[in-house]
């Protein structure tokens, strides 16, 4: 028993000790007004609950009624500031790059691997970005994207036979093109299981990045693991074809080739990539697609002109 209040008054101290460290820091760092929350997890907890509800919007409505429309918080392992100030937002906006550079949580970099596009910075970004845009603007991908839209939308659709969820059926439909865009593959049973990982990736997004703490986490970082051995395989696989003169018209296929002959990508840095271009259209494009629907059924009109 002695042993055990002993431990507790140290791990008391240690708490007490951290948490005036931390007001310290946020006083010397002359951050703006907020509270910090718990150790290590913040205010995530609140932040993540107040989301899955209909009306997220108080959970900032409350701390800018409190500390200003400018205020700090913790969230996702890492002090934040948020703004609700429109000129704020703008100046940053304007100044990303210059005066600010963009970051992402340890949550969402750790998962997206160091490779990845969101977190590439300099002439290597700027690479990148421009292979992409390039390959978007592409007449590979102007003459084929339609095509694929209208054939997976039908494939879809006749495979409903009872009442649907719309937001999963979009899910399904945009990460099936991703796929078909990226590298050439069909629906099946592979591209499946690699979106079922992906869900699990993407919860791992909003979580703290402490796997001890949180189970959703660990299951991402497991997920994560799964995708990046399939995408391997599948990389592995095209650059040995790439190297035997065999080519396919697809994002895979410009990564491997392309102005990249003398500075070829690692397999590793291909990996990270795709990855973030599957998400990056995942949640967004799937999230507009039901929007549509939803405000095409409520608007009869607009819809009879749509037809």
């Amino acid at each position: 028993m002695a042993i055990f209040v002993h431990y507790l008054s140290i791990l008391l101290i240690s708490a007490v000790i951290f948490l005036l460290l931390r007001a310290y820091r946020l006083r010397r760092l002359r951050l703006p007004p907020g509270n910090l929350g718990l150790p290590f997890v913040g205010e995530t907890l609140q932040l993540i609950s107040a989301y899955k509800t209909e009306n997220p919007e108080p959970f900032i409505d409350e701390r800018a009624k409190r500390h200003g429309s400018v205020f700090t918080t913790h969230v996702f392992g890492e002090p934040t500031v948020f703004s609700a100030d429109p000129e704020t937002n703008r100046f940053i906006l304007q100044n990303e790059g210059k005066l600010f550079e963009c970051s992402y949580p340890g949550s969402i970099s750790n998962l997206l691997g160091k490779h990845s596009l969101l977190l590439m910075k300099g002439n290597l970004h700027k690479r990148m970005h421009s292979l992409t845009m390039s390959f978007a603007n592409s007449s590979i991908i102007k003459d084929q994207l339609l095509v694929d839209i209208d054939r997976l939308i039908r494939l879809n659709l006749d495979s409903w036979t009872d009442r649907i969820l719309l937001m999963e059926a979009a899910k399904k439909i945009t990460f099936e093109l991703a796929v078909k865009q990226l590298m050439s593959f069909d629906p099946g049973e592979w591209s499946e299981s690699l979106r079922k990982h992906y869900v699990l990736v993407i919860e791992g997004f909003f979580t703290v990045p402490l796997p001890l703490f949180s189970a959703t986490y660990r299951r991402a970082i497991k997920a994560r693991r799964e995708v990046a051995e399939a995408l391997s395989k599948i990389v592995k696989e095209r650059r040995g074809e790439y190297e035997k003169g065999e080519r396919k018209n697809d994002m895979l296929g410009a990564l491997l080739g392309g102005e990249w002959e003398e500075d070829q990508l690692s397999n590793e840095q291909i990996v990270d990539f795709m990855v973030a271009l599957l998400v990056a259209g995942y949640e967004t494009t799937s999230t507009i697609m039901t929007l549509a629907v939803k405000f095409l059924t409520q608007t009869p009109l607009a819809l009879a002109q749509l037809k």
